[in-house]
């Protein structure tokens, strides 16, 4: 362990603030923040599309089954109803029911992060395509071309 110097210390401690406002001012750093608050947003909204939309749906087609609370009981309890219940009660249960629904909440998140990537990609690549570009108009020979034919024709003439 190093032992600082009295007085040094407050100077230590501008440094290390002065390189974590220059850490936190980076680009990389602001992007990756608004990405995890966008991402928690996204999240609440892919949760309410998957409880409230796909799973009534779900439930239609599969004679209203409801996958989140489907479970087993693993320590010989019965009696439950719901899997809050059974977790209430502290019996060890098998959640296959939560972790169907996480599988299907990962895979729409996965759509839905593939197709914005796309979309960015498709965005990207309109931004760095040249405009209309005009068609290559022949524009004559150049000034050293020009240079050229007044020397040789003053050659012939002389010669």
């Amino acid at each position: 362990m190093t032992l600082v110097p009295a007085g040094s210390r407050e100077k230590g401690a501008f440094v290390m603030l002065a390189e974590f406002r220059d850490f936190i001012a980076k680009g990389n750093v602001m992007d990756m923040a608004v990405g995890i608050i966008i991402g928690a947003a996204f999240t609440a909204i892919v949760k309410s599309m998957v409880d409230d939309l796909l799973n009534p749906v779900i439930g239609l087609f599969t004679g209203g089954l409801d996958f989140g609370d489907r479970f087993v009981v693993l320590s010989g309890e019965t009696g439950f109803e719901t899997l809050e219940q059974a977790r209430e009660a502290g019996a060890a249960v098998f959640a296959y029911g939560s972790f169907i629904m996480a599988v299907i909440n990962f895979l729409i998140i996965a759509f839905v992060v593939f197709m914005l990537v796309r979309w960015v990609n498709r965005v990207k690549a309109m931004a760095t395509r040249p405009d209309d570009v005009a068609p290559e108009v022949d524009t004559g020979p150049s000034e050293k071309d020009l240079l050229i034919e007044i020397r040789d024709a003053l050659v012939r003439e002389r010669g």
